[in-house]
This record gives structure tokens, sequence and C-alpha cells, in this order.
């Protein structure tokens, strides 16, 4: 018996997909996919090391300043400020103007919380605001909203009977959300579903946003990763700060550098003079003192590094492109796989979505006939990791699909 009454907690349910991680590691079977952690994998299934950041890593350790000593409580300024630009290139007047306030944070995760957590105490406990995230999204985006006590609502973002955007669901909720109501959106590379709105569809949504005066929240954590193109990849962001309205953006290297473990992010706020800009760093650095204290620093040097040396940015695009170019042949030869074996269905939708997943469509039922089966690891809802596929298990997925659908509701 507990002293405290500790004997009452409700034992926390593991997280679905690192269960799903260890389940494939205790699987023994020589035929086993994983396509349940989103992390990238080279062709040979192998967690991949950048070759830029190979690079970058070797000019920090050897320079002589460098240590082990704590960054300051808003990170290293050369990365954030390094950071910032990449994202809001083609809106440089913001730095120019110095509008854009960045701290770092412990990848996109902690970039979450830092948002969530200041909007719920300056602004949802003042008006009562929910946020609103997509229906799927990445289940942490609930439960992090949750933790700080604000309410979620979801806007409907996946169409699963024809396997699409669902555009009018999503935007009769951001019309007929209360004025001033919290979004979250994916800049890009929706995750889990892989699709994203078109630009016309993003105009769209912009204005109805706007005419609601809803607070605005991107997460972007597949810049360059998705399309190979960082521009691209940060379209939505930079169409949305044309309007002149503060919002937030919270961003992440973990993908796009396979810095994974060394947890290397950053929240930004766009504001519209740098007055408000100023006093949101000093409270943006109070969440972090009073959650973290500092930042992590070896990422970060290895992010600056990367950033702000022209030879290795170069080399880290080319790495992107090679990340992306392998995803997207794996999407293809799926699809393709599926079209000769005639599984029934449409499959183009796969190579319709873009970034690090795929929302197949499978059911929980057919998800579990591939695992039992074919020794397949992948989330109940059917999504995949793209990364998890590589030439040599690409068929047999496939044929597992085609197994499950055929013979499973």
């Amino acid at each position: 018996m507990s002293d405290f009454g500790f004997e009452e907690l409700i034992e926390a349910q593991p997280d679905a997909i690192f269960k799903l991680n260890a389940l494939y590691n205790q699987d023994e079977d020589p035929s086993k996919v994983n396509m349940s952690i989103g992390a990238y994998r080279d062709n040979n299934g192998k967690p991949w090391i950048l070759p830029v950041v190979k690079k970058a890593t070797e000019i920090v350790e050897k320079d002589p300043n460098f240590n082990h000593e704590y960054m300051p409580i808003a990170g290293f300024g050369q990365f954030t400020k390094a950071a910032a630009e990449i994202l809001f290139k083609p809106n440089e007047h913001l730095l120019k103007e110095d509008r854009i306030c960045s701290i770092q944070s412990v990848s996109g995760t902690g970039a979450n919380f830092m948002a969530a957590r200041f909007i719920a105490e300056h602004y949802a406990r003042k008006n009562g605001a929910a946020v609103y995230i997509s229906n799927p999204t990445w289940p942490v985006h609930r439960t992090l909203w949750e933790s700080v006590n604000v309410k979620v609502e979801t806007y409907p973002y996946w169409d699963a009977k024809n396997r699409r955007f669902d555009f009018e669901g999503t935007m009769e909720v951001m019309k007929s959300a209360p004025e001033g109501s919290i979004f979250l959106l994916h800049a890009c590379a929706h995750n889990p579903t892989g699709m994203d709105p078109t630009r016309e569809q993003w105009k769209s949504m912009f204005e109805a946003l706007l005419a609601r005066k809803h607070l605005v929240v991107f997460d972007i954590a597949y810049q360059g990763f998705a399309s190979g193109d960082l521009d691209r990849d940060s379209w939505a962001l930079n169409e949305f700060a044309k309007f002149n309205k503060d919002f937030f953006v919270c961003q992440s290297f973990a993908k796009n550098m396979g810095l994974y473990g060394e947890r290397t992010g950053c929240l930004h706020y766009v504001a519209k003079n740098n007055t408000v800009k100023s006093k949101m760093q000093s409270v943006l650095c109070l969440i972090q003192r009073n959650s973290i204290s500092n930042p992590p620093a070896y990422g970060a040097r290895i992010a600056a590094a990367i950033l702000s040396n022209p030879e290795l940015f170069e080399q880290w695009k080319e790495d992107l492109r090679t990340m992306s170019s392998r995803i997207n042949e794996m999407r293809r030869h799926l699809r393709d796989s599926l079209v000769t074996l005639k599984t029934p269905g449409t499959w183009d939708h796969i190579t319709e979505q873009i970034g690090m997943f795929s929302f197949t469509g499978l059911t929980p039922s057919q998800v579990q006939f591939c695992q039992e089966k074919y020794h397949l690891y992948f989330s109940a809802n059917g999504r995949i990791s793209m990364a998890g596929l590589n030439s040599s298990n690409v068929d047999h997925v496939a044929k597992a699909f085609d197994h499950a659908v055929r013979s499973v509701n």
C-alpha cells in the first residue's frame, strides 16, 4: 500500500507506436517489416546519418571552443536565427523588421508544448477558446493540449470513402467554430495522412480563418523532406504571413536533418511589430526556464553549422532530395505493385500523398491480419511510414495488403 494513495493510479497505456516497435524487435521472422516509427531508413532498411551531418559534426567537435556548457534560455542564437531564415525566406521583410520571436525547443514536440502552454495561459483562459486539431492527427497533439487544460475539438480532415483531404468538411468547421478559436495546421506532409491541401484550398482556408479571427499555429516537421524543396514545403505558412496577422510556427529538425535523438527544434512567433516580439520573447523564455531550463546544445550546434555554411547548406539540400526521392520511389513502387495484383479498390492516393507517411485505407482488422500473417508492423488506423519500405520488401508488403483486402473486411 502507498502512504499517499498512489495505489489508486490508473496504469497508463504504452505509446502505440513504440509498442509496435518493441513487438517488431521481438519478432524473429526474416520477412518482418517495420512501418511504424517515423524515422528515415535507407534502401537497406538501416538508419541513415546524413552525409552533411557527419561533416557538420566534425566541424563542431574540432572547434577549439567546443564545450558542454549551458545554452542560453532562448537557445543557440546562431541556430534560431538560421532556423527562422530558412522558414521565412520568401518573407525576408519579417526578419529585417525584427518581427519574429524564435525560441529553441526540444524538437517539434517541445515547440508545440511551449505554444500550447503560452496560449493556454495568455489566451484560452481569458476567452475559453478551444483548439481545433485535424481528425486524424499526430496523437500527441491532442494529449499535449489537454495537458494544459485547453478544450480540444476537431475538424474533419480525411475523407475515408474517397481517400482524399476533406476540404469541404474542414471549411465548414473553420467557418462555424466560435470566433477567436485556435486552429492547429500541418504546414506540409500531413501526419498521418500524407495528404495536403492544394494551394487554392489553402487560400480558401486562410480566408475562413481570418474572417473568424482564429489564432493559427502551424506545425512543420518535414520542411525539405516532403518534396525535396525547402521553399515549396514552407509555402503555406509564408502565404499566411502575407496577411500580416500574428501566428505561431512549431519547427522540427528531427526528420529533415536526421537529428531524431538530439531533439532539435524551434518555436517561432510572427508578431505585428517588434515591441510585441520583445514581450513574447521574455514570456516564452520564462516558460522555457520553468519547464526544461535550457535547450539541448549538441544538435543545435550541428544544425547551425549546416545552415550557416553555404557549402554544407547545399549538401543538405542534396541530402534532402536523396531522402524525398527514395520515399517517392517507394510510393510509386507500392502503388504499381497493388495495381499489378489487381488489388480491389483505388490506390492512386498513395502517390498523391507526400512526406513520411501514407494513410493506406486499410481497416484495423486488415492491419491485424497483415501483422499476424505477414509480420508487418504499422498503426491500426492504416498509417504506414514509407521509409520502412525498400526494394527488397515492398512487393512483400503489396502482397500482404492484397491478401488482407481480399480476405478481411
